[in-house]
């Protein structure tokens, strides 16, 4: 892999210095602590969960400022723990033994609040902020219906769809109306799309099977189709609407929606790897390009001159993704690193995200 783009070393300089500031805990714990303006004295409730039944971990003595430390082992895998005070929950994320801290107030402790220390702590904020912001503007039931927030909340997904934000996202509920329903198709697609990762990477973890389940007995079978085979993997894709090197407008949802199988590859040209890693772009582009495949390239790099120098060289779709408000496309497709491939289907849903460049060509004929 090249060098983090500056875009990206941007995006997680903040997490990199939480992440060292939260070294000086316990070493064999985890670390929950912050500040509840308004709260000084009371007694907050740490809440655990059984795949959705909630029971107290612990009780928290804020002190006179309203401040608190919590330390526990942790439980061998990632889990997601509710803060409760007054009736209202905050929800954190626990990997393994890193230190989240939280900062709201006794007024607003489960709306306005901020999580820092982990990547995972930052992302779940994100999704409740997100949440909140539809619920605010359009009421609760249009969580249910929003396509928008949807398509958003499965661009989390694809950067870890294992990961504990994909298990809380997926099982997010407002009002006891689910974001993402197992009864609606294109639903139950993230769903399966999440218990087919923690099925493939995390099988001895206790929210597998659950997720299996979940998926399992949600889906119309095919005729012939075994009952526990997991066969969703797909999410749907998030519009990147760019300018080329000639100045046209780029759509990846349009080239997507053409029936094609693309190849979303974010790149920067001038890394030291970029021309071999194009070299095999090519190869795989000549090979299947006539049955319908097609790149859309998106191009981080700073020198928009250079970029359009090597551009226009290339047979497929390169746009440049600006430095002024990029930002949402990377994060819309959790890009962390450079180059970064995923696989689009001719349903327009993204189905796998390419870690071996040796591997596209074979990965690539399973849906020309």
């Amino acid at each position: 892999m090249t060098k983090i783009n500056q875009y990206i070393t941007t995006l997680l300089a903040a997490c990199i210095l939480l992440t060292i500031q939260s070294c000086n805990h316990k070493s064999n714990q985890w670390t929950v602590d912050g500040r509840i303006d308004g709260a000084d004295g009371e007694t907050m409730l740490i809440e655990a969960s059984d795949n959705g039944r909630w029971y107290p971990l612990d009780s928290i003595k804020l002190d006179k400022s309203g401040s608190f430390s919590y330390s526990h082992d942790p439980s061998g895998y990632p889990d997601i723990y509710r803060l409760r005070l007054g009736g209202k929950t905050l929800y954190f994320p626990i990997d393994s033994i890193e230190k989240v801290t939280v900062v709201t107030s006794a007024s607003a402790f489960d709306s306005e609040y901020t999580l820092a220390g982990s990547t995972a702590a930052e992302m779940l904020m994100r999704v409740d902020r997100r949440v909140m912001d539809v619920v605010a503007r359009n009421g609760v039931g249009a969580i249910a219906t929003d396509s928008l927030l949807k398509r958003e909340l499965g661009g989390m997904l694809l950067g870890d769809p294992s990961g504990i934000v994909s298990y809380y996202i997926i099982n997010k509920k407002i009002g006891g109306i689910s974001i993402f329903n197992p009864a609606n198709k294109q639903d139950l697609r993230v769903i399966g799309a999440v218990a087919n990762a923690f099925n493939q990477y995390r099988p001895n973890d206790p929210r597998t099977a659950y997720l299996r389940n979940l998926y399992i007995s949600n889906r119309r079978l095919a005729p012939g189709t075994p009952r526990d085979t997991i066969v969703a993997n797909e999410i749907p894709i998030f519009d990147i609407n760019l300018i080329d090197e000639n100045g046209v407008n780029r759509s990846l949802e349009k080239l997507a929606g053409n029936g094609k199988v693309v190849i979303l590859n974010f790149t920067t040209y001038g890394a030291e790897a970029s021309p071999a890693y194009n070299v095999q772009l090519n190869r795989v582009y000549e090979q299947y390009r006539a049955q319908g495949l097609e790149i859309f390239q998106v191009s981080l790099d700073e020198d928009e001159f250079s970029w359009r120098q090597t551009a226009k060289n290339l047979p497929w779709i390169t746009v440049l993704n600006p430095q002024v408000d990029g930002m949402k496309n990377l994060r819309n497709y959790n890009v962390t690193e450079i180059p970064t491939t995923f696989i689009i289907n001719r349903q327009e849903e993204i189905v796998e995200r390419v870690t071996d460049i040796d591997k596209l060509a074979s990965i690539v004929a399973r849906y020309i």
